[in-house]
């Protein structure tokens, strides 16, 4: 038996010697390997982070002392030892174990991550509540890194923990990566720690050891001042940032020796103050193909697709290769962006380190000198675009739904309100799936709506995101154009796309009666329930509104006075939503009048995890529930 199957709860790690909690880790990341290389899900910083949450469980007392995880993709070690070792196969499955740190899954999951970045800030509050003598005291130990310490909010975290002299432990793990490598003057930083060993040494002496220096320099540098004293100590100091922020630093740690790693732990535990544990660790440690592939290994292997890694059996019969089908709206648009900026030299790209998750990796290749990378930082991503616009560049936002939710702020006060020409590229919008509540962008089209000078749109298909693209850079103000993830429906891709008119809809199927009005996505689903009707003998009328803003009032005013129901079909909240604007327009010019408005989006609570299908099916936006809730409507108003 192996010393990981008597592991339920991390307290049976701590009779453990230091030699068995090494060989823990090594248990703990061929059961990853093993699993997700099946199954699928983050990988290469979970490979990373198995002796740091071995070490960190085996010295703490979990959940009384509180570990937290930044961002949760690194947390499967944590979440093995935690009792959920049997249940790991699971993750990311409909009715699984979230993807994510989860305080609805575990006691052992302190806080609920998804976006990168709050593990400080989290940390901060918690030891501060507990000086206060609210709840139980314990220690608290905030985990941050693979890319997470790019994020603003950090920093802002930092400050307070200096200022507020709070005793935490903040380990950096340092892999020099988020998704893709890190960028920036920060990541320089660190890896100039990392890879020059005579860097290592602390800082205490080096002031007394630079007035001690031969020909007569020592003197003058005691002359030059405490900035010059300072600058030079900044420069052959590691750590000396976080000591200006009266943080404790201690490293670089090898983050894959457990004894180095308790020995470090257990000094900070005991500091009373905050302390920075720099540990350095190898992004998809022990998978060959991630740690020989360089930065490009990493990157491709942050996440692992189901069946990437077991080998099959001889057994088994060779796969015939998969039949191509429609392209990614990703890779749609990633393309569809080089060719903007083919024909504009002041249109660029900015990402907020997601280029593959964006498409703009495309660009990156293309076109290097119009592809910006910030790092995990979108409220800077937004900024910096502003600053582009009012100096006449034409800057590409691409960043998740989920993830713009972040610079929320700066969309109002620095595009908004200048009316700047900024286009915000939202992939990922409405339910993305296996990620969950933290990834889905189900809000983007209510959280924009009430801008001014704002202008939405959505495409139903590849060819549409195409012409959209075309018409957002042409825009002269703010544009918000959101897509979902996955396969486009295989529409056509137009060479030279036309521009669409701004502000106007269109009818594709003509019917009597009930109208459905799709925003988005919501087109494709309400012509798929448009077909189900149909075989119950209701033939209705299906129009794309295009945009949410502004609204095509014309087209409504028709689909309102013909028909008896109108129908509006959108993949993200109903409160604010799409179909919340067209009631609005309706009820501004007094056209509801006998016309029901029957509203179908997603619903007031935060949904689950799982295939997007099943998903829908759950909250009703699948076409079969859609033309049931229609058929219902119908029926109750005896319609028929």
């Amino acid at each position: 038996m192996s010393h990981l199957d008597k592991i339920d709860k991390p307290q049976d790690l701590h009779s453990l010697n230091e030699a068995e909690l090494q060989e823990v880790a090594q248990e703990v990341r061929e059961l990853i390997i093993d699993t997700i290389g099946e199954i699928g899900g983050h990988f290469g910083a979970n490979l990373g982070t198995c002796e740091l949450a071995t070490a960190i469980h085996s010295l703490l007392d979990s959940p009384k002392d509180k570990v937290l995880w930044d961002v949760g993709h690194q947390a499967y070690p944590h979440k093995v030892l935690t009792g959920r070792r049997d249940q790991l196969s699971t993750i990311r499955k409909y009715g699984g174990l979230a993807p994510f740190c989860s305080v609805f899954e575990s006691e052992h999951d302190i806080m609920g991550a998804g976006h990168a970045s709050t593990s400080i800030s989290y940390a901060v509050g918690l030891k501060e509540a507990m000086r206060r003598g609210v709840g139980e005291d314990g220690k608290v130990v905030a985990v941050i890194g693979d890319g997470a310490l790019t994020g603003g909010v950090a920093f802002e975290a930092l400050h307070n923990a200096g200022g507020l002299g709070e005793p935490i432990v903040i380990v950096l793990n340092d892999n020099g990566m988020s998704i893709a490598p890190n960028v920036g003057a920060l990541s320089r930083y660190f890896n100039r720690i990392r890879l020059d060993p005579k860097l290592y040494h602390a800082r205490e002496g080096i002031e007394s050891r630079l007035t001690k220096l031969p020909a007569g320099i020592g003197p003058r540098m005691e002359r030059f001042g405490p900035i010059f004293k300072e600058s030079m100590k900044a420069y052959w100091a590691p750590g000396l940032i976080f000591e200006e922020l009266d943080l404790a630093y201690m490293g670089v740690i090898d983050g894959h020796d457990v004894k180095a790693l308790r020995k470090a732990l257990a000094a900070a535990l005991e500091a009373d103050r905050p302390v920075v544990v720099h540990v350095s660790t190898v992004k998809g440690k022990g998978f060959a193909p991630a740690e020989e592939g360089g930065l490009e290994g990493m990157e491709k292997w942050h996440a692992a697709k189901p069946a990437s890694i077991v080998a099959r059996r001889p057994s088994e019969p060779v796969a015939k290769p998969a039949t191509p089908g429609p392209p990614q709206y990703t890779k749609v648009f990633g393309e569809a962006l080089v060719e903007e900026c083919k024909r504009d030299e002041r249109i660029v790209g900015i990402t907020a380190a997601m280029n593959s998750g964006t498409g703009l990796d495309i660009l990156q290749k293309q076109l290097p000198d119009r592809y910006y990378d910030v790092g995990i930082a979108e409220q800077h991503a937004v900024l910096f675009a502003a600053g582009l616009a009012l100096q006449g560049a034409k800057p590409v936002c691409a960043i998740y739904s989920t993830f713009l939710q972040r610079a929320f702020d700066q969309i109002v006060h620095d595009v908004c309100l200048q009316n700047l020409d900024v286009v915000f590229a939202m992939d990922r919008a409405g339910l993305v799936g296996d990620d969950g509540p933290t990834h889905h962008g189900a809000f983007d089209i209510a959280y924009l709506r009430s801008l001014p000078n704002m202008v939405l749109m959505a495409p139903r298909d590849e060819a549409m995101l195409v012409r959209m693209l075309r018409t957002s850079v042409l825009h002269n103000g703010p544009v918000a154009l959101r897509y979902p993830r996955g396969e486009a429906c295989g529409a056509p891709i137009p060479s030279k796309p036309e521009p669409v008119e701004i502000g106007r809809g269109e009818i594709l199927r003509e019917g009597s009666r009930v109208a459905m009005l799709g925003y988005g996505l919501g087109v494709q689903l309400a012509l798929d329930a448009a077909g189900h009707l149909e075989e119950h003998g209701l033939d209705v009328t299906v129009a794309d509104a295009r945009f949410c803003k502004p609204l095509d009032e014309e087209l409504l005013s028709v689909l309102a006075a013909d028909h008896d129901l109108l129908v509006t079909v959108e993949d993200g909240v109903l409160q604010g939503g799409f179909g919340s604007a067209v009631l609005e327009s309706l009820a501004d010019r007094d056209l509801g009048g006998a016309t029901r408005v029957l509203r179908l989006g997603l619903p007031d609570s935060y949904v689950t995890h799982g295939k997007p299908t099943l998903l829908r099916e759950e909250v009703g936006l699948d076409p079969e529930s859609i033309a049931r809730r229609v058929t219902e409507a119908v029926a109750s108003r005896e319609l028929v």
